[in-house]
């Protein structure tokens, strides 16, 4: 008699086998769309860097700190600014940390235009809330390389499937953080705009976003710290950055390559945050 565990064992559900087929698909028809993306988002990516490689260092470290000055009017972080980058420029990291920036900053900016629309979406439609909350669910705890996987298939090698993955690994935050914001406005600021004679449009623009300013605020840092920590990711399926020493270290078993590749990591990381975060949470 077959034991009870083998028959359901025997009689497995193909989800693989699906999704397989699904990417199959997906791959024959919409290769020529798959394509165009990828075109357009490496063709962004590698000009960002262009850019950002084009300017001398020095140059780059004073407008950092003088964008430093102007957002936070404080000594400490300019001076936290100045030394890290003069530190990674000293590490001779600096190639290697324009183009991390680069994938951050544009894969940031794709997650905020798709977040924060989404997010006060879910606010006003409880209904489509309760459809996106298991799938923000599934995106942020579902192992990356499950989705690196057909992101790789779909875009090819380099920085684009690296990108993509971190837009789904990352875009959850702002979406969560942006309806959280907007449904702690206090009702009676949306009602006083109403009292005034306030349209849903003027009601969003100078009382819900105003006020849930600091939580789309800490749904950006959230994100950046996610798009970074993606980084040695990116870097195991073609894209640049400082995940390449990270990987090349782990490879050879240099420590000090991963050592300092992973200091100035975390340099950056704390630099960003520092630049990003509410002036209240700065404080």
């Amino acid at each position: 008699m077959m034991a009870p565990e083998h028959w359901i064992a025997g009689h497995k559900i193909p989800i693989g086998t699906a999704m397989a087929a699904v990417i199959d698909v997906i791959r024959h028809y919409g290769m020529g769309v798959f394509d165009a993306i990828s075109d357009v988002v490496g063709a962004c990516a590698d000009g960002l860097t262009t850019v950002l490689l084009d300017v001398p260092p020095l140059l780059v470290v004073a407008a950092a700190v003088a964008g430093a000055w102007f957002l936070r009017r404080s000594w400490g972080l300019v001076a936290l600014i100045a030394l890290g980058l003069l530190f990674i420029i000293n590490q001779g990291y600096w190639n290697e940390t324009m183009a991390t920036l680069s994938l951050i900053l544009f894969s940031t900016l794709c997650c905020m235009a798709i977040g924060v629309p989404l997010g006060v979406a879910t606010a006003h439609r409880p209904r489509l809330a309760m459809v996106l909350h298991p799938i923000l669910d599934l995106m942020q705890t579902l192992p990356t390389f499950v989705y690196l996987i057909p992101t790789l298939i779909l875009f090819g090698l380099g920085t684009v499937p690296g990108m993509i993955s971190t837009i789904i690994f990352a875009v959850p935050a702002p979406i969560r953080m942006t309806q959280m914001g907007i449904a702690r406005v206090p009702r009676a600021l949306i009602e006083a705009g109403e009292a005034f004679g306030a349209t849903e449009r003027q009601i969003l623009w100078k009382i819900e976003l105003p006020a849930a300013l600091p939580m789309i605020q800490a749904g950006l840092t959230q994100c950046i710290m996610l798009s970074l920590s993606m980084v040695v990711i990116a870097a195991l399926v073609g894209a640049g950055g400082l995940g390449v020493p990270v990987v090349r270290a782990l490879n050879t078993v240099q420590v000090d390559v991963g050592f300092e590749s992973g200091f100035v990591i975390v340099l950056l990381a704390i630099m960003l945050d520092r630049l990003c975060r509410s002036k209240d949470s700065a404080s």
